[in-house]
């Protein structure tokens, strides 16, 4: 049994991290999780307002962070934006959104929105962030890690949820893909696949309590997941513990995919 002296570290010192979507939920979770493991956090997302929240809360661990306010599906103002930044060594792809709809209702917006937001973006994003990382002369000793934020839906289907299980899966594939080109420049790629999380964004679509009960009696667990449950997860996966760890989806679903 190793003592302690010699467990793998979960701590962020030394390293800047970016969290799209980090004004609220998830993204406002890991940005603070991250703050309180030594990261200081590059804030990234389309109003201001709640970033300079999650801006004070990260500040409140003795971390810097720095706001970038930027509509993710503009293509050239996210590579602007990314490449400006002084360093990078961590990636949390975290904006998203699920529009449900049946298949024979899918609205043309709809699908824009999903595709260019849950897919076209990341890409956008892990391909600016990757060029950033690579601009370190040490980036293989320093190594690097990009976590994308997916979904139990990346591996299964469901009803109503046709282009958001697409978007998802699609995410999936790159994050291997990329796993296995950026290996030998020892940058990590991995996603986290949550459940619903009790979030505003669930709360949309959760939105009685009859559909609560249901997806709640979907998750052997028992219950929706916390903000806390994601960022614990996207920390392990960015943190050095994770040094043998990429092109992994570490699920956070209380069961429903074990199913």
């Amino acid at each position: 049994m190793p003592d302690a002296a010699h467990l793998p570290s979960f701590r962020l010192d030394d390293r800047v991290a970016m969290v799209t979507g980090s004004g609220t939920g998830i993204g406002a979770g890991i940005a603070s999780g991250f703050a309180e493991a030594g990261a200081d956090l590059v804030l990234l997302g389309r109003t201001l307002g709640p970033l300079e929240a999650t801006a004070r809360q990260v500040e409140s661990f003795g971390r810097k962070a720095s706001i970038i306010v930027c509509d993710l599906t503009d293509r050239a103002g996210l590579r602007r934006h990314i490449a400006s930044l002084p360093r990078l060594d961590i990636l949390v792809n975290n904006a998203g959104t699920s529009i449900p709809e049946p298949i024979l209702e899918v609205a043309d917006a709809s699908l824009d929105t999903m595709v260019n937001l849950n897919v076209t973006a990341l890409f956008i994003a892990s391909q600016a962030a990757t060029r950033k990382m690579l601009e370190a002369p040490d980036r293989r000793l320093r190594g690097g890690a990009i976590v994308n934020i997916s979904s139990q839906m990346g591996h299964v289907g469901a009803v109503d949820r046709t282009v958001y299980c697409m978007t998802k899966h699609a995410v999936e594939g790159l994050t291997k893909a990329m796993a296995i080109e950026l290996a030998p420049q020892r940058i990590r790629v991995n996603s986290v696949g949550p459940t619903l999380v009790d979030t505003p964004l669930a709360r949309r679509v959760v939105d009685t309590p009859e559909k609560r009960a249901y997806f709640e009696s979907r998750i052997p667990l028992g219950t929706l997941a916390g903000v806390e449950d994601i960022v614990a997860a996207a920390l392990y996966l960015a943190s050095p513990a994770a040094a043998m760890v990429t092109g992994a989806h570490l699920l956070v679903d209380g069961g429903w995919t074990a199913q």
